[in-house]
């Protein structure tokens, strides 16, 4: 039996996230109050498709992590570049942050470690976003 790696303990545990239906919702309050550079890229949104969105994103990060190519992310990436969202690189941490939050509200089995392991599953596929900018 092989042992569970990381990226199946934060599949695991975003497959719980997903269960509970205020998740992404809270992601967004979460996120949006963190700043006003944050909360100003979202005026006009339809929240409803970007809580679709980020499922999708989500998963796309997680299923990278698990080896599947980066052609989402980067594409990803270049909607979310100067020239598109101009999303800057640096609130990617912000965003991180905010994850993380609501990971630790929606997972029953959040710990520190579980939090350690979320961050360092996604970094590589955070990176490849960012790095597009």
């Amino acid at each position: 039996m092989r042992p569970v790696s990381d990226v199946d303990l934060v599949f695991q545990s975003y497959g719980r996230c997903c269960n509970r239906e205020p998740f992404f919702e809270d992601f967004y309050r979460i996120f949006i109050n963190r700043s006003d550079a944050v909360r100003a890229m979202f005026v006009n949104t339809d929240m409803a498709e970007q809580r679709r969105l980020l499922r999708a994103g989500i998963s796309w990060l997680v299923m990278h992590a698990r080896g599947a190519p980066g052609g989402k992310l980067r594409d990803l990436g270049k909607t979310h570049d100067r020239d598109g969202y101009n999303v800057p690189p640096a609130l990617y941490e912000v965003w991180l942050d905010a994850l993380m939050d609501t990971v630790k509200l929606h997972d029953p089995q959040y710990s520190a470690e579980l939090d350690r392991q979320w961050r360092a599953v996604l970094k590589p596929g955070i990176d490849l976003i960012r790095d597009v900018y």
